[in-house]
């Protein structure tokens, strides 16, 4: 048993391309999935180059939430759910389970513009983006070895990282494939909201929020003194009654691989709202307020040294 201090960021270095796609690949085999590795890697690879401007026809991402960092982070999320929910009793084909971290990988692709796209930046997208996701994977998909019915599975599993949706309104081919997207979608929450500078992020979620016209959110300070409320009301409802609480059996996943028999995501979560909370009941709330208390990850000195940078990108 591992130590009762370590915390979900010890495990892997979120930042490391090479780092987390070693820990997917031994989880992969984990599952005796190691057929999919070849055609997972290659989109891997794409959606990587898609990020970073190389990919032809796109610009490079110019949303600094829902960045390559956050990509990675969901695909992370979701094999490691499917382990701990397969570990619970699932069943997931090796060629499903592959759809599952596809859908993963394209989730956010929406939000990248083309080349003659230059307006703004693709936070422009945000409502909505879920279909040009899905178009993207089509697109992408459709140049490699992939069936009309795969991607048809791997956009319905797009869409449950969509809100707005609710599951039950989604048309699943079969109860694997639904299950699949479960995870997908709690994996979209759980990454975000168990990331360990997920608070000072929300400061570049606010950006994004104000060039989409996202109503409801007048400030940064706003978007955190409402985050607690997000929590309870939207994702714990939709990771318990949307998705069938499937988040629960990421345990099984830190007991199996890990040898800590913990939520480590769960705990993640509550220890960023306890943060967020405490800080919230203390001191005269100001963007001073906020900029001295939320310091992770040096996240509030590169966005105001990437201030003219954003700028450029809206002209």
């Amino acid at each position: 048993m591992r130590k009762a201090g370590t915390k979900l960021y010890d495990l892997v270095d979120c930042q490391s391309q090479k780092a987390v796609m070693s820990e997917m690949v031994t989880i992969i085999s984990l599952l005796d999935s190691e057929s999919i590795m070849d055609p997972f890697q290659s989109v891997y690879q794409d959606i990587v180059r898609l990020f970073n401007g190389e990919y032809p026809g796109y610009r490079a991402s110019n949303t600094r939430y829902h960045n390559l960092e956050h990509t990675t982070m969901v695909t992370l999320a979701t094999v490691r759910l499917i382990h701990g929910s397969v570990r619970g009793g699932f069943t997931f084909k090796p060629e499903s389970v592959l759809l599952g971290l596809l859908a993963a990988l394209f989730h956010d692709s929406g939000l990248i513009q083309t080349k003659q796209d230059r307006k703004g930046t693709g936070a422009k997208y945000t409502i909505g983006h879920e279909k040009r996701s899905v178009g993207f994977m089509r697109k992408n998909l459709g140049k490699k070895d992939f069936t009309r019915q795969q991607m048809d599975d791997c956009a319905q599993l797009i869409k449950c990282t969509n809100l707005e949706i609710d599951v039950a309104d989604i048309s699943f081919r079969s109860e694997e494939i639904e299950n699949l997207g479960k995870i997908v979608g709690s994996a979209d929450l759980l990454a975000q909201m168990a990331d360990r500078n997920y608070l000072e992020k929300l400061i570049l979620l606010f950006k994004e929020f104000e060039e989409a016209g996202i109503p409801g959110f007048d400030s940064e300070e706003a978007l955190l003194e409402k985050t607690e409320g997000f929590y309870q009301n939207v994702t714990r409802k939709r990771l318990i009654n949307n998705f069938d609480d499937i988040s629960s059996n990421m345990a099984n996943h830190f007991k199996y691989r890990w040898d800590i028999d913990r939520d480590l995501y769960a705990e993640s979560i509550e220890n960023n709202i306890k943060y967020l909370k405490s800080i919230l009941s203390s001191g005269k709330k100001s963007r001073q307020f906020y900029q001295q208390h939320l310091k992770r990850g040096g996240i509030d000195e590169r966005k105001r040294l990437s201030r003219n940078r954003y700028a450029l990108f809206k002209d």
